[in-house]
């Protein structure tokens, strides 16, 4: 599908739809196409579907952490939502859900997860790869998935693009830091909205582990596992992903009345 943008109050999105609303917030090297198919699904079933770009790249550096940019997911969600709404975030996104979700609980209806972090995650690493190095980056893009062919050239070179970027690439590291800084395994108890978590069991990046610990931690969490499935299951099994979290709305009363 092609993506539009709109512009409005310092904000760039896409919206599609009408009706309940549910935000997407991306990962660190994610893009806002990687929710493409949910988009498309979600906004013909009576949903209003909003995926901001996230000022991941676009904030100077004293702000590329963490609570800077849920802050801004709160914003966004006040100045453009303009009503609680279903939060879906993969990786970093998944992570300023969480603290969006636990500073404004008013602002959440919803909180969906996949392969958030939050508790732990592997990055790049703290050693970010060599400039100039494609193989590098092609096969730690690839391990993300548990096929690599899901690692297509236009999604590698996206990120060689920006590990070859300096500022790009420093406020990556900076991101990376904060979110691996900013442990919210204390902060889980408090968040009584509910939570689906939809997880790959061959998860590299936040191993099964993690979405064990979310949902024990979460007071009113449900936990789904997608087989044969890597970080981003919303990418790698766009149609599974949305039946579960299709199945989960319906379960917890928050599909739109037919």
């Amino acid at each position: 599908m092609l993506l539009k943008l709109k512009k409005s109050k310092k904000f760039s999105y896409i919206e599609e739809g009408d009706g309940i609303p549910i935000v997407l917030l991306h990962g660190l090297m994610g893009e806002l196409s990687n929710f493409g198919s949910l988009m498309q699904y979600f906004s013909g079933k009576g949903y209003k579907v909003y995926a901001p770009e996230l000022p991941i790249y676009s904030y100077p550096l004293l702000n590329t952490n963490v609570s800077s940019i849920a802050k801004f997911v709160a914003r966004f969600l006040k100045d453009i939502v303009q009503e609680p709404a279903i939060l879906v975030g993969n990786s970093l996104g998944g992570h300023l859900g969480l603290v969006a979700t636990h500073k404004h609980p008013e602002l959440v209806k919803a909180l969906v997860l996949t392969g958030s972090s939050g508790l732990y995650e592997k990055s790049f690493g703290e050693t970010f790869p060599k400039r100039g190095s494609y193989d590098y980056v092609l096969k730690k893009t690839q391990e993300v998935f548990y096929d690599p062919a899901v690692a297509t050239k236009e999604i590698v070179d996206d990120v060689f693009e920006t590990v070859n970027d300096r500022k790009k690439a420093i406020k990556t590291l900076y991101i990376a830091r904060s979110a691996i800084k900013h442990n919210m395994k204390n902060d889980l108890k408090e968040i009584q909205t509910p939570v689906c978590l939809i997880w790959g069991m061959q998860d590299n990046v936040t191993p099964p582990e993690v979405a064990v610990e979310f949902n024990e931690g979460l007071p009113n969490s449900t936990l789904y596992w997608i087989d044969k499935c890597g970080h981003a299951p919303m990418m790698e099994h766009p149609e599974l992903f949305n039946s579960l979290l299709e199945e989960w709305l319906v379960q917890n009363q928050f599909a739109p009345v037919q």
